[in-house]
C-alpha cells in the first residue's frame, strides 16, 4: 500500500486558497495561516476538527463519499478538482496498480491525421509526452531539445518563454492538466519521476504544483512565436481517443484572418523539404 499522503497534501494546498471572507466567516485579528484554518474547514464541512486533522495528516484513510463531497463544498472545488479529490482519496487505500504496457497508436488514426496537410495534430499521453503526430504537428516544436514532451518543453526548454506569447498562462494550464492526470494514479513511478525532474529544474513549476490547481487542457487559443515562420495564432482542441483512453488527440487550427494559415502552409513546406533532404 502507498504511504504517500496525497489527500492531505491536496487538502492543505486548497484550504490555503480559500479566504475566510469568501467562505462567510468573520475575520478578526491576525491570522498565522493563509486561507482557512483546519478547524474552519471542519466546521464548514460539518465534521469534527479532530477527524479533519487526521485526514490531513494521513491518519484517516477511509473517508466516505459524503465526507469528500462536504470537503469539496467547503473548499469551493470546481468539478475537476472535486473528481481529483475523490480519486486521490481512493488511491490512498488501494494497492498500487501495475500500469499496462503502452499500447501502440492505431495505424488507422495515424493514417487519418497524416492526411491533414493544413492542420497540425499531435497525440500525447496523460503526461503530455508526444507519442505521435502528423508532419505539421511535429514541426511546431521541431529542433528543440524537449520536442517530445510538452510538459518539459514549457518548463525546461530555454526558449519556451519566448516561444509562448503568454507563457504564464500556458505554464499554469500545463501544471493543472498534469495534476488532473495524476488523480488516477498519483504514485505512478513515471509521474513521480517527472514531477521530481521538473521541481528540480524549474522554480515556477514547483510553485505551481504546490498550488494544486486541477484542470484538463481541453481547448484554448494560443499564440506562438515560431523561429522559422514567425507568429502564429492557433485554436486547439484536445479529444479523448476511445480506443486508447490514455492518449489524447490535440488538433490545432489557424485563427481566421490572422495570416496563420499562410504561415502553416510555409511551415509544412519547410518540414516536407527537411524530410526530403
Amino acid at each position: 500500500m502507498t504511504t504517500s499522503n496525497h489527500l492531505g497534501e491536496f487538502l492543505r494546498a486548497r484550504r490555503a486558497q480559500v479566504s475566510p471572507a469568501a467562505a462567510g466567516l468573520p475575520v478578526t485579528g491576525r491570522r498565522r495561516v493563509a486561507g482557512l484554518r483546519r478547524e474552519e474547514v471542519a466546521m464548514l464541512a460539518g465534521m469534527s476538527a479532530d477527524y479533519y486533522t487526521r485526514l490531513e495528516q494521513g491518519r484517516e484513510q477511509h473517508p466516505s463519499e459524503a465526507v469528500l463531497d462536504a470537503l469539496a463544498k467547503a473548499l469551493e472545488l470546481e468539478s475537476e478538482a472535486r473528481s481529483y479529490l475523490h480519486s486521490v482519496a481512493a488511491a490512498g487505500v488501494r494497492l498500487h496498480p501495475k500500469r499496462p504496457d503502452r499500447e501502440p497508436v492505431s495505424p488507422m488514426l495515424l493514417s487519418l491525421i497524416d492526411q491533414w496537410r493544413d492542420t497540425p495534430a499531435l497525440i500525447v499521453d496523460r503526461l503530455l509526452n508526444v507519442v505521435a503526430g502528423n508532419q505539421l504537428g511535429q514541426a511546431l516544436h521541431a529542433g528543440y531539445r524537449y520536442s517530445d514532451s510538452l510538459t518539459r518543453f514549457v518548463f525546461l526548454e530555454e526558449a519556451a518563454k519566448a516561444y509562448y506569447d503568454d507563457w504564464e498562462y500556458t505554464a499554469r494550464r500545463t501544471v493543472a492538466a498534469l495534476r488532473s492526470a495524476a488523480g488516477a494514479d498519483p504514485d505512478d513511478p513515471e509521474l513521480v519521476a517527472l514531477v521530481g525532474e521538473l521541481s528540480l529544474g524549474s522554480n515556477e513549476f514547483r510553485q505551481l504544483w504546490a498550488g494544486a490547481e486541477v484542470r484538463r487542457k481541453t481547448r484554448a487559443r494560443v499564440t506562438l512565436h515560431h523561429r522559422e515562420v514567425g507568429t502564429v495564432h492557433l485554436l486547439y482542441e484536445s479529444l479523448t481517443i476511445n480506443a486508447s483512453p490514455d492518449y489524447e488527440l490535440k488538433i490545432y487550427q489557424a485563427v481566421p484572418d490572422t495570416g496563420t494559415a499562410d504561415a502553416l502552409a510555409l511551415l509544412g513546406s519547410l518540414a516536407a523539404a527537411s524530410v526530403a533532404d
